[in-house]
């Protein structure tokens, strides 16, 4: 999601995007502001948060009607502010979930953004895996288990969390290219790999921090990993013959009640890139090993699911706000801006907005299709486009047109 904050004498708009190979989600917010008649910086009435894909991108394309709203709110306004260099904060903050391996998630923005890249720091971007941190406590001297993107960019997340044991599915099949013989790894991915004996080290818990590439080989692994209590290649401990005959919940000496931890980060079963329908997301990947582990075990196996439109990561989302609203005002802020979420997916972006107490607004630019119906969750109101959006929401808290 991409977040820009609007004061009824100031505007203030930040702007970025992450680096990966499907753009999914990014926030940011307000890092350019203008005082006119106070030194101390008023809360904003208004701020925005942007899906971006099937919103402000399709695939690399900017989507026309995102210019002219990222325009208004850069100074094409009711109170025609145009931003000052002099006048600037420092920084923003993003939110976006499906990243892929970010290091540092300004190196790759649109051109509509290259202004703001300068303004915006690594500190001031989340993601929908950023949440991870809260949890790197229980397994910061583990070995854990982290999927999706390319090579180890989520490795090199992981750790820059503070995650010390961190390993990847193509650690495993360097390891024993036998655990899936029909993928050979190219020399990239070799070069990418730790060497590690998965017969010495149990797996803690895994993580699906963006869409992985190899779905096969990946939903293999996972099962290894879960139904073998974390130890890749050794004996699965859910069959009858490792059943706890002695009723003290351990089996072969191992706690069979402590399941190793499953936690998704993005739970979209589709998203808009630029081919003309819907691509499958992280949620279809989840579905899918879920059917296969189902018709293995014969039921689902229990995971923590974070991402839009889940609870956790808008109470997150706002924390990080309010803490970034408490910083540049200087002091406490005891509420939040009316918050507008514009989103293209029902499902995510508007479920999840509404469920905040965000007011919800839907494009018809990407996911959402109004040939197939009225959508599964009623937002506050349905645009054409972003820029119809940005209009309207604008127009509704300053009680002006906008021309």
């Amino acid at each position: 999601m991409l977040l820009a904050s609007v004061h009824r004498s100031t505007l203030s708009f930040a702007l970025g995007r992450y680096a990966c190979a499907r753009t999914s989600v990014c926030t940011a917010y307000s890092s350019r502001s203008i005082q006119h008649h106070a030194s101390r910086q008023k809360l904003p009435p208004l701020a925005f948060t942007f899906d971006i894909d099937g919103v402000l991108l399709r695939g690399p394309h900017t989507i026309p009607a995102a210019r002219r709203a990222l325009d208004m709110l850069n100074g094409a306004n009711p109170m025609r502010v145009t931003p000052k260099q002099d006048t600037l904060h420092p920084g923003g903050w993003l939110l976006s979930s499906g990243t892929e391996g970010v290091t540092d998630a300004t190196t790759s923005l649109p051109t509509e953004a290259a202004l703001a890249k300068k303004h915006l720091q690594q500190t001031q971007i989340l993601q929908a895996h950023t949440i991870l941190k809260s949890v790197v406590h229980k397994y910061e001297n583990k070995p854990v288990l982290v999927l999706g993107g390319r090579n180890d960019d989520v490795r090199k997340v992981a750790e820059g969390y503070g995650f010390k044991h961190v390993y990847t599915t193509l650690d495993v099949l360097a390891w024993k290219p036998e655990v899936w013989p029909f993928h050979e790894l190219t020399p990239e991915e070799r070069a990418s790999t730790k060497p590690v004996d998965f017969s010495q080290t149990p797996i803690s818990a895994i993580f699906v921090f963006h869409d992985p590439r190899n779905w096969s080989l990946d939903i293999q692994i996972i099962i290894d990993v879960l139904r073998a209590r974390g130890i890749i290649g050794g004996p699965y401990l859910d069959t009858p013959e490792h059943a706890d005959h002695h009723g003290d919940g351990r089996i072969h000496g191992k706690d069979a009640n402590a399941p190793i931890e499953l936690v998704f980060c993005n739970p979209d079963l589709l998203w808009k890139s630029d081919f003309p329908q819907p691509r499958l997301g992280q949620g279809a990947f989840r579905e899918a090993f879920q059917a296969v582990y189902k018709a293995l075990v014969g039921k689902a196996y229990p995971y923590v699911q974070y991402g839009k439109p889940t609870t956790a990561t808008y109470k997150f989302a706002e924390k990080v706000l309010k803490d970034r609203l408490e910083e540049l005002q200087g002091g406490p802020v005891d509420r939040l801006p009316a918050v507008y979420m514009v989103g293209d997916n029902p499902e995510s972006d508007i479920a999840g907005a509404n469920g905040a107490g965000w007011e919800s607004v839907l494009v018809r630019t990407g996911v959402y299709d109004p040939a197939q119906g009225p959508p599964a969750h009623t937002p506050t109101y349905v645009a054409e486009d972003v820029e119809e959006a940005v209009r309207w929401a604008i127009e509704r808290s300053m009680g002006r047109k906008v021309d």
